[in-house]
C-alpha cells in the first residue's frame, strides 16, 4: 500500500473531485532536443531545422556490419551540414595505426573488442554523425559514453542481406568470425546488443537505396527529438492540452466521456517495411508495430522491448504466441486463444499492465475497474496479478459481471482470485448495465474526489475503452497477414478478407486500424449473433436500442446492445469530426437511438459487410465443422463461421477470428457435438473434450488452473449503481490506506 505525498494531494485536490482528467500523469521526464517540426518530410529549410537542432547532440548510426552505416553517415553528415566521424577509419585505425583488420588478427577477438572499447571511451565530440562499427554496441562502459551525447540510430537490416553483402564485400574483419563460427551465428548474436541500446529504429527493405535509408534515419531523428508531436484527442472534441500516450493508459476515459484516439491517425507503413515483418516473429513484429504507435518520450525502446518479451513468452501455450491454421476451402482461423485463460483478450492484457504500470507516476495508487462480458474479466484479473509484487501494492483491479451472463468455467476462471490485489464481483444485470455503471463512476466527481482525498487513489480502466487495450489488437490482425505470407497461402500484397465475432467492437475496430497502417485487408465482416445491434447498425445506418433486450447466447461475449469501440470508428470514417460523434451519442443517452447521415453509411460499407447467426445455426456450425475438419470452434468462432460462409465471396482468403478456446464454453460445444449426458462438473466436461482428441488441443493452461479451484464463494451484488459503488469502496478501504 502506497502512502499518498502531499505534492500528489495538493494535485488531486485541485481537479475539482473530477479525478480522471488529472491522474498525476507526469509524462516520463524527456529531454526534448528542439520545437515541434512543421515540415513533413526532409525538406532542405526542415533539414536546417534540423542540424541546428542538434547543437551538442551527436547521431549515432548503428547495425550489424553490412548494414551501410558508413555510406548512410556519410550522406547524412552533407544533408545537414555537420561533421561526419566512422569509428572504424577516424578513431581507431588512427589510435592503433594500423588497419582494424590487422589489429583483430594481431589481438584476437576478445581483446580486440576490450580496446576497441577503449578507444571509443578516449574520444569525445559534439554535433557530428557518428557511424559505429559493429561491434562497438557489444562494449558496455563504451556505450554509455556516446550515448551520454547522442542519439542512436539502429539501421535494422534483414539478415540475408547482410550476409550476401558480406559475402560479396569479402568481409575479414569482424569479431568473431571463423571457419567455425556462421555468420548467422555472428548476427543473431548480436541483436541484443543492438536492441539494448538504440534510441530509434529504421526499418531497412531490401530495395532501399542508401539515399532512402538516409531520409528515414533523418525522420526517425525528427520524431525522436520531438516528443510532443504524437498526442491523442477526444472523440467528442472537448481536449484541453495536450494528452499523450502515457496519460491516456492511465486516464482510461476522455473528460466528456467520450474515447481517445490518436489526434494523428497511426502511422502507415511502407511496402518494404511490411515485407520485412514477414519472417520475423510474432514479438517482433509486436515491438516493431509498438514502437511505431508509442512515443519513446512515453515508452523508450529498450523497455517497450522488456514488456513486449514478458508479454508474449512461455505464458503462451503454442510459441508463436497467435497462429494462423488452415480450416476449410479458402478460411483460415487466427487462433486467438494460447493465453493463460484460453481468450483473445490475453494478447491485450498480457502486454496492457505491463505497459500501465511503466506509466503511471510512483506516488498515487490506482483501482483498474472493469465490466466484462466474460473473456475480459478473467484477462485482466491474470494480466494485474502477474505484476511485480512492487507495483502490485498501488494498483488492484475490481470487475463486475453479470452473474447470470457468462460461462461456469469463465466465472470459476474470474472468482479463484481471493487473496491479492484483484477481484471479481457478480451483478445480478447484463454486461451492458455494468459497464454503463462503470462509466458513471468515472463521471461521478463526488466519488473520485472523496476516493482521492481518503484514500489517495484515482480510478482507470482496462476495458477496451482504454486506447493500450485495443493498440496490440492490431498487432494480431498484421500478424495474421503475415503468416499466410510466409506460409506461401497468397503473395505479398494480395488481399485478405477478416470475419470477426464482436459486440463492443474493439477487435473489429482494431483490424480497421491494421488495414489503416497498411495491411491489404479488402472487407472487414462484422459477425453477430442474436443480438445483432451492430449488424443492424452497418446495414441501415441506425443505431436503435429502443425496444431490444438482451438475450443469453452460446456466445456471451458479444451478448452486448452498446458498442462502446463503434465511437471510435464513426471519428475515424467521419475524419475527426467530432461534433458529429457528440450529437449522435447525444442523441443515443436521450433517445435511444441515432441515424449517421447516407454519405458516411456509403463510407462505412465500403469497409463493412455485416450479418448475423442464430444460436441453431451456430451449433450445428460447431458439429458440422468438427465433422468434416476434425476442428473444434468456440460459439464465437462458429459465429464468425456462419456469416463468413454467407458473406464472403470466395475471391480472396479469409481470417476467422477464433477469439476463445471451446474449452470455455464446454456445455454448449458439447451439446453441439451431441452428447446425451453432460455432467455440471466443469472439469469432466473438459476430460470429455479431451477424449475426443480433436483439434485444438486441450488448453492445458486452462485445465490446471480450474483444478486449482478452492470453490471459494464470490461477491454477488444487486442491479443498483450505488451498490456497486460500495463495492468499489470497499475494495479500496481493503487494499489502500487513507491519506490521512
Amino acid at each position: 500500500m502506497v502512502p499518498v505525498s502531499s505534492f500528489c494531494l495538493v494535485k488531486l485536490l485541485l481537479t475539482k473531485g473530477r479525478l480522471t482528467h488529472c491522474l498525476l500523469t507526469e509524462r516520463k521526464t524527456f529531454k526534448c532536443l528542439t520545437t515541434t517540426f512543421l515540415c513533413a518530410g526532409p525538406s532542405t529549410a526542415c533539414l536546417s531545422t534540423l542540424g541546428s537542432s542538434i547543437g551538442k547532440k551527436n547521431i549515432l548510426i548503428m547495425g550489424p556490419p553490412g548494414a551501410g552505416k558508413t555510406t548512410v553517415g556519410r550522406i547524412i553528415g552533407h544533408k545537414l551540414g555537420l561533421p561526419v566521424i566512422d569509428v572504424d577509419d577516424d578513431i581507431l585505425e588512427k589510435a592503433w595505426d594500423m588497419t582494424v583488420a590487422e589489429k583483430l588478427s594481431k589481438v584476437g577477438g576478445e581483446q580486440f573488442l576490450e580496446e576497441e572499447g577503449r578507444a571509443l571511451l578516449n574520444f569525445t565530440i559534439s554535433g557530428s554523425v557518428i557511424s559505429l562499427t559493429g561491434s562497438n554496441p557489444i562494449h558496455s562502459r563504451s556505450m554509455e559514453h556516446v550515448k551520454q551525447n547522442g542519439i542512436a540510430v539502429y539501421l535494422d537490416v534483414c539478415t540475408e542481406d547482410i550476409i550476401e553483402r558480406l559475402e560479396r564485400m569479402k568481409v575479414d574483419r569482424i569479431v568473431g568470425q571463423g571457419p567455425d563460427v556462421s555468420m548467422r551465428d555472428i548476427l543473431r548474436y548480436r541483436q541484443q546488443f543492438y536492441k539494448k541500446w538504440y534510441d530509434t529504429r529504421v526499418l531497412c527493405g531490401a530495395g532501399d537505396t542508401p539515399d532512402e535509408i538516409a531520409d528515414k534515419v533523418l525522420e526517425a531523428v525528427k520524431r525522436y527529438q520531438d516528443s510532443e508531436s504524437e498526442t491523442f484527442v477526444s472523440t467528442r472534441g472537448s481536449n484541453t492540452g495536450k494528452t499523450f500516450f502515457s496519460d491516456v493508459i492511465v486516464e482510461g476515459l476522455a473528460p466528456d466521456g467520450g474515447l481517445y484516439v490518436p489526434l494523428n491517425g497511426l502511422p502507415k507503413l511502407t511496402s518494404s517495411e511490411c515485407q520485412r515483418l514477414v519472417d520475423m516473429s510474432f514479438p517482433e513484429r509486436a515491438q516493431v508495430l509498438l514502437e511505431r504507435c508509442i512515443h519513446p518520450a512515453d515508452v523508450p525502446s529498450a523497455h517497450l522491448l522488456e514488456i513486449v518479451e514478458r508479454a508474449y513468452g512461455e505464458n503462451f501455450a503454442c510459441s508463436r504466441i497467435a497462429p494462423v491454421r488452415h480450416l476449410m476451402h479458402n478460411q483460415y482461423v487466427l487462433e486467438l486463444f494460447h493465453g493463460p485463460t484460453a481468450s483473445f483478450k490475453d494478447l491485450s492484457l498480457q502486454l496492457m499492465p505491463q505497459l500501465f504500470a511503466y506509466c503511471i507516476p510512483q506516488t498515487c495508487n490506482y483501482l483498474v475497474l472493469v465490466a466484462t462480458s466474460g473473456d475480459t474479466g478473467s484477462a485482466v484479473l491474470e494480466g494485474f496479478n502477474n505484476l511485480s509484487d512492487i507495483d502490485k501494492q498501488r494498483i488492484s483491479v475490481l470487475a463486475f459481471f453479470p452473474e447470470k451472463g457468462i460461462s461456469s468455467i469463465q466465472k470459476m476462471q474470474m472468482t479463484r482470485y481471493v487473496e491479492g490485489n484483484v477481484k471479481a464481483v457478480g451483478v445480478n444485470s447484463d454486461f451492458d448495465f455494468c459497464q454503463r455503471a462503470i462509466k458513471k463512476m468515472f463521471t461521478n466527481a463526488e466519488l473520485t474526489g472523496f476516493l482521492a482525498v481518503e484514500y489517495g487513489t484515482a480510478l482507470t480502466t482496462a476495458n477496451s475503452i482504454n486506447w493500450a487495450r485495443l493498440l496490440p489488437q492490431v498487432v494480431y490482425h498484421s500478424s495474421a497477414y503475415f503468416d499466410l505470407v510466409s506460409q506461401g497461402v497468397l503473395a505479398f500484397g494480395d488481399p485478405i478478407d477478416v470475419c470477426i465475432p464482436t459486440g463492443n467492437f474493439g477487435n473489429v475496430l482494431a483490424a480497421v486500424y491494421a488495414k489503416r497502417m497498411g495491411i491489404p485487408i479488402r472487407k472487414l465482416i462484422c459477425a453477430s449473433n442474436q443480438n445483432h445491434i451492430l449488424t443492424d447498425f452497418l446495414r441501415t445506418g441506425e443505431y436503435d436500442l429502443n425496444g431490444r433486450r438482451l438475450l443469453m447466447s452460446a456466445s456471451p461475449s458479444i451478448d452486448i446492445l452498446k458498442s462502446s469501440n463503434l465511437e471510435r470508428y464513426l471519428y475515424l470514417i467521419s475524419n475527426g469530426d467530432w461534433q458529429l460523434v457528440r450529437d449522435l451519442y447525444s442523441q443515443l443517452e436521450r433517445q435511444n437511438l441515432f441515424r449517421v447521415p447516407g454519405s458516411l453509411l456509403e463510407r462505412i460499407q465500403q469497409d463493412f459487410l455485416a450479418g448475423w447467426c442464430s444460436e441453431e445455426e451456430c451449433l450445428a456450425t460447431i458439429q458440422s465443422v468438427h465433422s468434416a475438419a476434425g476442428y473444434i470452434l468456440d460459439p464465437h468462432t462458429a459465429v464468425a463461421k456462419v456469416v463468413a460462409d454467407r458473406l464472403q465471396d470466395g475471391t480472396c482468403p479469409v481470417v476467422i477470428a477464433s477469439t476463445a478456446h471451446y474449452a470455455k464454453f464446454a456445455p454448449a460445444v458439447l451439446k453441439a457435438l451431441k452428447f446425451k449426458e453432460v455432467t455440471a462438473n466443469p472439469l469432466h466436461q473438459l476430460e470429455l473434450l479431451r477424449s475426443l482428441g480433436s483439434l485444438p488441443s486441450v488448453h492445458n493452461t486452462l485445465l490446471e488452473s480450474l483444478k486449482e479451484e478452492d470453490k471459494q464463494k464470490h461477491k454477488v451484488c444487486e442491479a443498483d449503481h450505488n451498490a456497486l459503488i460500495h463495492q468499489v469502496e470497499t475494495f479500496i478501504q481493503d487494499k489502500f490506506m487513507k491519506v490521512w
